[in-house]
């Protein structure tokens, strides 16, 4: 089966590109990602577009409410290996928590407690392993300018 530019695709890029501006407008929330070095390697679309992407990762890095940790392939396994998971967390006391679990054709939203702290260790393992942001951010760089 062959992927296309079909309306579906070019609404899920709009919306992620929609989302992105949430990070830099007034009352932005924050934004904390975990990378793993491997993302870093692949150059869908070419090594051009990489480094675009990485470079946009520095300059998000950059804002105040943005955090980017790169886990290095130094790190070894690690808790989500294989998978990739995101954690909304809200600032209203009664909304809970939720783990969001995107797929090929669906989604999953886990609210559960059990599967919450869960995601929460394995969040909180990932953060230990992987690169403080600064350094994060200065081999993210590195790895741009290997893209020439």
């Amino acid at each position: 089966m062959a992927l296309g530019h079909d309306a579906d695709g070019e609404r899920r890029v709009s919306l992620r590109r929609r989302r992105q501006e949430l990070l830099t407008r007034d009352g932005a929330p924050s934004f904390w990602a975990v990378l793993d070095e491997a993302v870093l390697h692949r150059p869908v679309g070419g090594p051009g577009v990489l480094r675009g992407q990485i470079e946009h990762l520095i300059d998000m890095s950059k804002l105040p409410n943005v955090t980017i940790q790169l886990l290095p392939y130094a790190a070894g396994g690690h808790a989500a290996a294989g998978s990739s998971f995101t954690m909304l967390r809200f600032a209203e006391p009664e909304l809970p928590d939720i783990v969001y679990l995107e797929q090929l054709t669906s989604a999953l939203y886990l609210d559960r407690r059990q599967d919450l702290e869960l995601y929460r260790q394995v969040m909180d393992q990932l953060s230990v392993q992987a690169e403080p942001p600064e350094r994060s951010r200065k081999e993210l760089a590195r790895i741009a300018e290997s893209l020439d």
